[in-house]
């Protein structure tokens, strides 16, 4: 191979290594801050990166909100999954429950679930942010469904749908109220009644 030819692919290499640690980091500073909240000069400097180097990267920002949103979910359905692996059977689902509604999700808002941590500003996004939040909940609710007694079937997908809703809601009102007991009263309540489909 020729030293030009090293080069440009060595090149390559690492402009997709900037453009993934960009990505990465807008999940975690969306996540932590909100979508409107951070700005791309500080996402770039966080980064490591100027500000101005974002642009050789993305056409906007709207871009890197899609696919800092994938990259997020993604991240959240593996944790699911890993949740899953460490139990047997229907005891899937408490492993789950109990890993999404625990206190360290709660206190870690940035490299927790996009939905609890931007679902209303995602909501409001492009299309392609919405399709994209879309594409991760319904691998959520697949996740759980495939744990639930009859998994093909409408109903499993109904309940499924119910279940992550559950840990949605959960998670999201024991990160907003002010009193330390109410928040973990919350949790706790979801686990025990989402641990109870078993």
């Amino acid at each position: 191979m020729s030293c030009r030819r090293l080069f440009m692919r060595k090149s390559r290499e690492e402009t997709a290594e900037t453009r993934r640690n960009i990505v990465r980091t807008a999940g975690i500073r969306f996540r932590q801050n909100g979508i409107c909240e951070t700005g791309l000069a500080d996402l770039m400097e966080s980064a490591g990166l100027t500000h101005g180097g974002f642009y050789r990267h993305f056409a906007s920002k709207d871009q890197l909100i899609s696919e800092a949103s994938a990259d997020a979910f993604a991240a959240n359905v593996a944790e699911m999954e890993a949740a899953a692996s460490t139990a047997k059977g229907r005891k899937t689902l408490g492993a789950i429950a109990n890993a999404y509604l625990s206190p360290e999700h709660r206190k870690d808002r940035a490299h927790g679930c996009p939905l609890a941590a931007l679902g209303s500003e995602l909501a409001r996004s492009e299309k392609s942010t919405r399709s994209v939040a879309t594409e991760g909940i319904l691998k959520m609710i697949a996740i759980v469904a495939e744990r639930l007694k009859d998994p093909n079937t409408d109903r499993a997908k109904k309940s499924a749908s119910v279940f992550v809703g559950t840990m949605l809601g959960a998670l999201t009102i024991s990160r907003i109220v002010a009193d330390p007991k109410v928040s973990n009263d919350i949790l706790a309540a979801a686990r025990a009644k989402l641990t109870s489909w078993e």
